[in-house]
């Protein structure tokens, strides 16, 4: 199986790529930096283009869209500025359409399906306040997720949303309910199931199904 990975250089992304080579399978991962197989900052539709490029002709079983950012982690109402609203939707929202759009070749190739890396705070029953940009670009992505499963249901391509859990990550911080290990086992649980009866999914990385 040829499993792509975006933001595969730390946190959540490295250990899937970890994981899934351990487990004998064909990894692509990407980084903004050259820490990866491929550099894509997933926010650049010209470094989308060069990827395609790369990857042409190479079909992709499981596309992870897991590279994002937390920009206002502790923001304070007072501190948002456009700018992080701008680069907050940038890279946790048109960074994934625009890399299941450059990538859609390789997944039909191939019969695969999409994984998209959410978050519990993209859940709009759940609104405890704070991380404003954050939660309005990850339950966007929600929605794009939910959108694209309707459209690629004809073709058998299926597509699944993700909470991966509180992990103690560089993003999660060290108080996160889980390590970075278990997270990661129970998403690839997770990405096996996903199947056209499921797509559309919006599911905890330990497989229970997550209020919208």
């Amino acid at each position: 199986m040829h499993v792509l990975i975006t933001g595969g250089n730390r946190g959540i992304g490295r250990e899937l790529a970890a994981q899934y080579r351990k487990a004998g399978h064909d990894v692509t991962a990407t980084a903004r930096d050259d820490s990866c197989d491929i550099a894509l900052d997933v926010t650049d539709p010209v470094q989308h283009r060069a990827m395609a490029e790369v990857l042409a002709g190479r079909p992709i079983d499981l596309l992870i869209c897991n590279a994002g950012v937390y920009l206002d982690k502790g923001l304070s109402l007072e501190g948002y500025t456009a700018q992080v609203w701008t680069d907050s939707f940038a890279a946790n929202v048109t960074g994934v359409f625009l890399t299941v759009q450059a990538l859609l070749p390789n997944i039909r190739a191939a019969g695969g399906k999409i994984a998209i890396i959410s978050s519990q705070m993209a859940s709009h029953t759940r609104a405890p306040g704070g991380s404003y940009a954050y939660r309005a670009s990850k339950a966007a992505v929600l929605n794009l997720g939910r959108n694209l499963a309707a459209d690629l249901a004809p073709e058998g391509i299926a597509v699944g949303v993700y909470h991966p859990g509180w992990v103690r990550t560089d993003m999660g911080g060290q108080g996160g309910d889980i390590d970075v290990t278990e997270a990661t086992g129970g998403l690839i649980e997770r990405f096996a199931t996903l199947s056209p009866e499921t797509t559309g999914c919006f599911e905890t990385w330990d497989g229970r199904a997550h209020p919208y």
